[in-house]
C-alpha cells in the first residue's frame, strides 16, 4: 500500500516532467498528422481501468478518419493505418498523450496495459485480479509483445489475437500485479527503452 501511494506520486511528477520534455515532438507531431490525413489530431477510445472503471485511453490518431472498426486489432499490413501512423506506431510514439492519462490518475507509467471492455467483460475470476491497479504506458507484455502488430494477420485479426495472444498478455499481466514493485517498475522501463532503442537502430 505504502509503495503504491508513492507510485502515484511519482507518477504525478514524471508525468509533469516527460509531458513539459515532450511539448515540442507533440507540437510537431500533431502538425504533421493535420499534413498527412484529414481529421482529429488524437484518437479516444474506451478502456478499462482501475476496478473496472471505464476511462478514454488517449493516443495520436494514426488510422484515416473514420476508418472502419470492425476489426479491434490492428493487423499487419492494416490499410486503416496511415503513411505517418505507421511510424508512429512502429516507435509507440503514438502512446505519448497517455502521459496526460497518467497525470489524471486514469494510468500509471508502468502497469498492465489497459484492454477494451469488450474483452475485460470476459476475464476470467482469476483475470478480474489485472483490473485491482492502475493500467500502465507500458507493462511486462508491452515488452514481450513489442512487435505485436506485426504479429497478426490481415485476415480474421480478432479471432488470431483472441486465440494466440490475449492469454498470454492477460498472464503477463497477472503476473505483474502479482510481482508490483519498485524494482518490477525499474526492470520494466528499462526492458521497454532497450526495445525502442533496437528497434530504432535496426532501421
Amino acid at each position: 500500500m505504502i509503495y503504491i501511494n508513492l507510485k502515484r506520486i511519482a507518477d504525478i511528477f514524471f508525468s509533469l516532467v516527460l509531458i513539459f520534455i515532450a511539448t515540442p515532438m507533440i507540437f510537431i507531431i500533431s502538425i504533421l498528422i493535420k499534413i498527412n490525413s484529414s481529421g482529429p489530431i488524437f484518437y479516444r477510445a474506451h478502456r478499462s481501468g482501475l476496478n473496472g472503471k471505464l476511462f478514454y485511453i488517449l493516443k495520436f490518431r494514426t488510422m484515416y478518419y473514420n476508418a472502419s472498426t470492425a476489426k479491434m486489432t490492428t493487423s499487419s499490413n492494416d490499410d486503416r493505418v496511415t503513411s505517418l501512423g505507421f511510424y508512429l506506431r512502429k516507435y509507440k510514439i503514438d502512446e505519448l498523450p497517455q502521459l496526460v492519462n497518467v497525470l489524471m490518475g486514469h494510468m500509471s507509467i508502468v502497469g498492465p496495459r489497459p484492454e477494451l471492455p469488450y474483452y475485460t467483460m470476459m476475464y476470467s475470476k482469476k483475470e478480474e485480479k489485472i483490473l485491482s491497479v492502475r493500467p500502465g504506458i507500458t507493462d511486462f507484455a508491452s515488452v514481450e509483445f513489442y512487435n505485436f502488430n506485426n504479429l497478426i494477420p490481415d485476415s480474421n485479426s480478432n479471432n488470431f489475437f483472441e486465440e494466440n495472444i490475449l492469454k498470454k498478455k492477460n498472464r503477463l499481466r497477472l503476473k505483474y500485479v502479482n510481482e508490483i514493485s519498485f524494482l518490477t517498475d525499474c526492470k520494466i522501463f528499462f526492458f521497454t527503452i532497450i526495445k525502442i532503442f533496437r528497434v530504432t537502430i535496426d532501421k
